[in-house]
């Protein structure tokens, strides 16, 4: 018995080490320690609980019992073969959950590829909400300037490149008709205090804005989000005709590098110090300011360029420290202007000056010139 258990803990750690099993099949997370002993799947501590939590047999690969049958069974199957049935035919735009990510994007698509069988090619009813080019439905959508969150009518149309939402029911038109052309969707659960909080993030004129949004089930937000990103898929089809999947699939939507509070002062360093909330998207070079962590509207946006253009970050001390709170500095240069912003703590400063370097560490590309023409320093 004992050594028939060690025999075959022996097999599926060697298993484990395969390549294709190497990684959860789900979450891509390296050295997964658990498996579905029903779809013949390796998978991570965290993707194994969504499994259970669908009654979806796992066991652990080493705490476990593991009778022969079942070693067998996972001998015969295996990631890729799991991958090459239930991933047959997942949409390139389709967001594939890595391990940072939250958990209700994890779950769903677990939920899609094994529970729905969304994507292995036989689904012809009923037509799923993103492979039409149009969605409509009721979000919770937080108020612009309260923190009330309330029903609206959203509509997601590919064919005209717009996502449009009303404020009731019946009002003649929307109340705002957003472009999908420079729209970015992020799930945000800590900040908008929701598992299924979403950001839409847009461009209105000259100035960034945000909505928070979320729905009660979570296949319905992770639909949106799709949706969404179906359709910023057609539309960069359009933008860059010769572009590659490889190339376009990293700009549908992005997370930001980083976002969090620090104290700001003006362009003389002698104004006191003020609290503001900073979000750094690396996509589009800009680090961008906000009163709050939930407000609607930026009051400002720095643009980032590279290192021979001028720009450069660096650890600070300042000089005058008036109404700041916070101790630890850092100044970004650019050829306008310096900017000094106070971190609360040390860890904050260290990331934020990690990531600022990586942004400016980067090439500027032909769009990064446009950009930077359309805004001004504030």
């Amino acid at each position: 018995e004992m050594a028939n258990r060690e025999r075959n803990k022996k097999i599926l750690l060697e298993l484990v080490k395969q390549p294709d099993n190497s990684r959860c099949a789900d979450c891509g997370e390296p050295e997964p320690d658990w498996a579905s002993y029903k779809l013949g799947i390796f998978v991570c501590l965290n993707c194994s609980g969504i499994h259970r939590s669908l009654s979806s047999h796992v066991k652990s690969i080493r705490l476990d019992f593991w009778e022969d049958k079942l070693v067998e069974f996972m001998k015969s199957n295996g990631n890729a073969r799991a991958q090459a049935q239930y991933e047959k035919a997942v949409p390139p735009y389709y967001y594939r959950p890595q391990r940072e990510d939250c958990n209700i994007l994890r779950e769903q698509w677990i939920r899609a590829k094994y529970e729905r069988k969304e994507f292995t090619g036989e689904t012809k009813y009923p037509p799923l909400p993103y492979t039409t080019g149009f969605y409509e439905g009721i979000l919770l959508k937080k108020g612009k300037d309260n923190t009330q969150f309330l029903k609206r009518k959203f509509v997601l149309s590919e064919r005209e490149f717009t996502l449009s939402y009303y404020n009731k029911e019946d009002s003649k038109g929307p109340k705002a008709v957003i472009s999908i052309k420079d729209l970015n969707a992020t799930f945000q659960p800590e900040k908008i205090g929701h598992p299924n909080g979403l950001q839409i993030t847009y461009q209105d004129g000259d100035h960034t804005r945000n909505l928070y949004v979320y729905h009660e089930r979570s296949e319905e937000i992770v639909t949106w989000y799709n949706a969404i990103r179906a359709a910023r898929y057609a539309y960069l089809k359009t933008a860059y005709p010769t572009g590659s999947d490889e190339e376009l699939l990293p700009m549908i939507t992005r997370n930001y590098l980083k976002e969090g509070y620090m104290e700001k002062t003006g362009p003389m360093q002698t104004e006191s110090f003020k609290r503001r909330w900073f979000i750094l998207d690396s996509q589009n070079r800009k680090l961008l300011y906000f009163k709050g962590h939930l407000d609607a509207e930026e009051l400002g946006a720095i643009f980032i360029g590279t290192e021979s253009k001028g720009y450069s970050v660096k650890e600070w001390v300042p000089l005058n420290a008036r109404g700041n709170k916070w101790k630890c500095g850092l100044m970004l240069e650019t050829p306008e202007r310096q900017f000094v912003f106070m971190c609360e703590q040390e860890r904050d400063q260290r990331e934020w000056l990690e990531v600022l370097r990586k942004v400016l560490s980067r090439p500027m590309s032909p769009q990064d010139y446009t950009s930077k023409q359309d805004f001004s320093v504030l």
